[in-house]
Order: structure tokens, then sequence, then C-alpha cells
């Protein structure tokens, strides 16, 4: 066979068999699935997250929660530190027609310290259990809560100030009614009632009422924006004056998944929000972290 003829048969090889000399395609590259996120609402036990939103500057709402604060000419405290362990969660949900509803916990301890006493004495606790039935209907959710709260005052504050202990514990049903306006405002209201409290000449009524602004900038992408509250309380016990608490700072969403951090500036005037001093007069400033479950 001469030189033309196997270069001719080469050529006819490579012409029938085109796939032997191209390179192999390599297998398409998977696509990353998205992280899961829990929707907000959804049904059945133990389904995560609450139709009523936590009350930013409320200061007796459960969550986990430490702040400094600093008091204004009050006889007794200057620099505390106070702090908060607590949450609301839901045992089960459910709809009923076109509405959301729910049933479930609130409980938290709420305790105040001396940070100028040698042994950074414990002055109050609060403890709070509640069960708070909720339905929300589009942007209104409306909680009625029946609850107990007592008041204790700590052994080192109480022997070296010899205090005079008030007994602080009732039981309270109340309801709040809330709107939320393109998650940017929110407005709520409501009123509450005691009863087998003591003191038993303790007056039962109160009224609850607040504005909460979140800020639609920076984008949802960034995971944070801006957030200010006002809370007002007003209680027949104290001739229905206002106790305002005022909150600003900045919420960071995504923490631990579908969790809320609020770092927080903090004003309060009012009668204390203390138990065992619902009938003192004091003023504070303060910074804090929250943490919302």
């Amino acid at each position: 066979m001469n030189r033309t003829t196997c270069c001719a048969l080469t050529l006819a090889l490579l012409a029938v068999s085109p796939a032997a000399a191209a390179p192999p395609v390599p297998p398409p590259t998977p696509v990353a699935e998205p992280p899961r996120v829990l929707s907000e609402w959804q049904a059945g036990v133990m389904p995560g997250g609450v139709l009523f939103k936590p009350l930013i500057a409320d200061p007796r709402w459960p969550h986990f929660s430490a702040a400094w604060q600093h008091y204004f000419d009050d006889r007794q405290l200057t620099d505390v530190a106070a702090v908060s362990f607590g949450e609301s969660f839901a045992f089960y949900r459910d709809r009923i027609g076109g509405a959301w509803w729910e049933v479930g916990l609130h409980a938290g301890v709420f305790s105040v310290f001396d940070m100028d006493a040698q042994s950074f004495d414990l002055v109050n606790a609060d403890y709070m259990v509640g069960l708070p039935p909720t339905l929300r209907y589009d942007d209104f959710t409306a909680m009625f809560r029946f609850f107990h709260q007592s008041s204790h005052l700590g052994d080192e504050f109480l022997l070296r100030t010899k205090t005079n202990r008030i007994n602080l514990s009732y039981e309270a049903i109340d309801l709040k009614l809330s709107y939320e306006i393109a998650d940017v405002a929110r407005l709520y209201a409501g009123g509450g009632y005691l009863f087998d409290q003591t003191p038993s000449n303790l007056d039962p009524s109160s009224v609850q009422y607040g504005l909460e602004l979140k800020s639609p900038w920076p984008s949802p992408a960034s995971r944070w924006r801006p957030i200010a509250a006002v809370d007002v309380q007003q209680r027949e016990e104290n001739n229905w004056t206002a106790d305002i608490s005022a909150r600003a700072g900045i919420e960071i969403d995504g923490v631990l998944l579908t969790r809320k951090l609020q770092i927080l500036l903090e004003y309060f005037g009012g009668h204390s929000p203390n138990g065992q001093f619902y009938k003192d007069k004091v003023e504070y400033i303060g910074i804090g972290t929250h943490f919302h479950f």
C-alpha cells in the first residue's frame, strides 16, 4: 500500500467517527438549592413564630434582653442592669375561614440589679406567666390574655436599705388590638383588668396604646433597618397618669435563621415598671440588646 492510499484511508476513518476526536463534554454543574427558610405562618402543633408580634417598647413584654439604665434623681438607684428571660410561643395554630388563630404561652422573669452596690444586689424580680389566645386577619391582630404576675425584692437590697416589702401579686386579663401598615408602621391599643390582687385595694383597670415605626430603607437584602417605638400605659391605681416608654435603634433580621436582634436606646418616664416600686415615679435612659425567638 503506497503513501497516498494510507492517507486517504486515514481521512476516511476520521470522517466517519468524529466523536472519537472530540473531547468529552463535562457534566452540568449542579445548582445549589437556596437555604430553606420557615414560612411565617404554619399550621399545626408548635408551628413556630407568633401571630401577635412583640411590642418593642413595652417594658414587660416577655423576651431575652439585657440593658444598662441610668436613673435620674432617684432615692435608691442610679445605675441599673435590667435583665429579662422569657419568650412567647404558640402551642397550636390553624385557619378559620380567611383568618389564623393560635393558642400559646407567655412567660418571663424581669430583674433589675444595682450596679453601684458592692455585691451587685438584686433589687427586684417580677415573674409573669400567661395564656394568650390570638386571632389574625390580614394586617389586623387581636390577642386576649390571662396572666399571673408576682413581684419579689432581692435579699441583699432588702437588708441594706430596710425597704418596706410589698407582697405584690395578681391575676389579670387584657385585650390588645394591633394593625400593621405596609410593614412600616404599627398601631396598637388595649385595656386590662386585675383580680385576686394583693394588696386587695389595688385599683384594677388599665389602658395601653402605642406606635411602632420600621424604616423601609435599606433594602431587605441588607437584613437590618432602623426602628422606633413609643408605648404608653395608664393605670387607675396611679390616677391615669401616663407611663411613657420610648425605644429606638436597629433591628437585625435572620439571626439564627428566623430570629431578630434589636440594639436600642431607651427612655422611660412615669411610675416604675418594677413591681415592688409601682407607686414610685422614675425617669431613666439606657441602652440594651433584645433577642426575640
